[in-house]
């Protein structure tokens, strides 16, 4: 079926503003494949079922709109204090300098620009299979554009049980950076895995992480998106579980202009789990958008979804998450709920909750809310001699708990704990408090 003209000509003139496929052997036909994916479905548009509360037009856009980076001050780095393995991106671009030696104890890690050199390789059956089974029943053009014409990225091979985790550091430095990240892991059965993801990455940053998680293996993923306001950035989580195994995802967004995170989780083997939880604070021309799509396939699995925004000033929040339970995929445990805390009258929350279940003997809620903070709280902690600003930031705290709560790291979660405080601190005023 032909294209509109409209989607067609979108297309043809991003295509037209890339470089020409790279890679030779293995990686030559996954980017020719997912090139004709993109071809077939075309760039997403504002009319789509799945892109009607997000605009992708700064997406689509030949050429990045302009974004300064942000300078922290002397905010400490995230994760600064954890035993890491360091690998630093600037602007889509590998940095050797900044970067630790990749040998790590149970890991073997290459860079996607090198690998694709090679005539085959493991990552062969890995880059670019879970986002093409991703497509269906919602298509996903974005994911399809990166997999085709990614330039860099991670390939992890995870044999054992890490020793520590590996962090992947993005950092912007020029204000027209157009980065597009592939990143693809693959855990081994029993072998687990800790990833954390911060920094802002590029003026418009594309990424797509595939993971694929065997029998009895645990993956760990939490990811920092940056302060730098002006930045657009759209991300793909496509991960599939097998039995007994683990995923948990824990995304903090604060600031920046678009951000639209989308995850496809299949859980294929019996007793899998997989939580995934966001919180954002945005203030101003800010609008984030969490799209999930899990998927039930086997028995006794259990998923979690909780995703909580806060907004003020105008700011805009979506959420669309869905649960699809399959025939057979009976004992099913799934769970998702998406809030949002309004600060003032202007900004506003879209949500898209869905569940479609093909069993009978399931557990399954959703549910999503939208409110204003309780001013009965905040007058009983007024009264008691707390200032109205920071009565206002515990309460914002407390409402944002239960997705921190999915961060199994206490360690980690007290620091992303701390870096709301600062942040609420520094937009308070702004909210009337």
């Amino acid at each position: 079926m032909a294209l509109p003209k409209a989607k067609e000509d979108a297309l043809s003139a991003r295509l037209a503003g890339l470089p020409a496929l790279s890679g030779k052997g293995w990686i030559s036909a996954a980017r020719a494949e997912a090139l004709a994916r993109l071809q077939a479905m075309g760039l997403p548009a504002k009319r789509d079922e799945y892109w009607r509360y997000t605009d992708p037009a700064s997406l689509n856009a030949v050429d990045p709109a302009a974004a300064k980076s942000f300078n922290p001050g002397d905010e400490a780095p995230p994760f600064d204090g954890l035993d890491r393995l360091k690998v630093v991106f600037v602007d889509g671009v590998f940095d050797p300098q900044a970067s630790d030696d990749l040998g790590a104890e149970g890991i073997r890690i290459e860079r996607l620009a090198d690998a694709a050199a090679a005539d085959i390789h493991w990552a062969q059956g890995l880059y670019g299979v879970l986002e093409a089974a991703g497509q269906s029943p919602v298509q996903r053009p974005l994911a399809a554009l990166n997999t085709a014409f990614a330039t860099d990225g991670l390939l992890i091979h995870v044999t054992g049980n890490a020793t520590k985790p590996v962090a992947l550091i993005y950092v912007h430095n020029s204000d027209n950076s157009d980065a597009i990240l592939h990143h693809c892991v693959k855990l081994d059965p029993g072998a687990s895995l800790t990833l954390l993801e911060n920094g802002p990455a590029a003026a418009r940053f594309s990424k797509v992480l595939e993971v694929d998680v065997a029998d009895g293996a645990s993956f760990h993923h939490i990811r920092l998106q940056g302060r730098d306001h002006e930045r657009r950035a759209v991300t793909h989580l496509f991960a599939r579980l097998g039995a007994r195994s683990e995923l948990r995802s824990f995304t903090l967004t604060a600031n920046g202009r678009l951000t639209r995170n989308e995850a496809v989780v299949d859980l294929t083997g019996p007793d899998a789990r997989a939580h995934l939880a966001g919180a954002a604070v945005g203030d101003g021309d800010f609008h984030h958008d969490d799209t999930v799509f899990i998927t039930h396939g086997a028995e006794a699995c259990e998923s979690r979804q909780v995703f909580k925004k806060v907004l003020m000033n105008g700011a805009t929040g979506v959420f669309q998450g869905k649960i699809l339970v399959k025939s057979g995929a009976q004992k099913t445990d799934g769970y998702q709920i998406s809030q949002s805390l309004l600060l003032d009258e202007d900004s506003q929350f879209l949500a898209k909750p869905e569940l479609e279940i093909y069993a009978d003997d399931v557990k399954c809620s959703h549910g999503s809310t939208s409110g204003a903070i309780d001013e009965t709280a905040l007058f009983y902690l007024q009264s008691r001699g707390v200032p109205r600003r920071t009565a206002q930031a515990l309460l914002v705290l407390a409402f944002l708990a239960e997705a921190i709560q999915e961060i199994a790291d206490e360690d980690i979660a007290e620091d992303i704990r701390e870096r709301l405080e600062r942040w609420l601190a520094r937009h308070g005023s702004k909210a009337g408090a």
